[in-house]
């Protein structure tokens, strides 16, 4: 492996539009919003089909985070003392190392190079790195299992 094979760099294929324009935590399923692809990139080909699916998967970056954010260890998630000092991959926060996120929503429409989405829990000018359709088949398989104060946590996300 040379030097360079350790580095990634990615190309936003759209951004989201609308929506809120303030990351907060909560009640995201009321949020509708775009997603508005990148026409010198694609045209409305590259969504041929996509709206035969009911919900998308959204790849995108919390832009937002600024490098003195990012979390490498562990941490009370929502700074609640409450709840377990945990890792910052055994959390969803933003303060991610690569600042990614990734969510499933609904899609409602596809129109041209613009898809509309609701639950979508990302702000107004995000960068969207990939979209993927929910297909059943890639969901978990048998139980899924979690701490309590994870189910806590996610009472009014949406």
């Amino acid at each position: 492996m040379g030097d360079t094979d350790h580095d990634i760099y990615l190309r936003p294929i759209g951004w989201v539009r609308g929506g809120r324009i303030a990351p907060l935590d909560d009640a995201w399923d009321s949020v509708t919003a775009t997603i508005a692809l990148d026409a010198a990139q694609f045209g409305s080909e590259a969504l041929a089909g996509l709206d035969a699916f009911s919900h998308i998967e959204v790849l995108y970056r919390f832009h937002r985070v600024p490098d003195d954010e990012v979390i490498a260890s562990a941490r009370h998630p929502r700074g609640r003392s409450d709840w377990p000092k945990v890792g910052i991959f055994a959390q969803r926060g933003k303060g991610r190392p690569n600042r990614l996120g990734v969510g499933i929503c609904r899609l409602l429409k596809v129109e041209g190079l613009t898809l509309t989405v609701q639950s979508l829990d990302a702000i107004d000018g995000t960068p969207v790195l990939d979209i993927k359709p929910v297909m059943a088949e890639f969901l978990p398989r048998g139980d899924v299992r979690q701490p309590a104060w994870s189910h806590e946590i996610m009472r009014e996300y949406w």
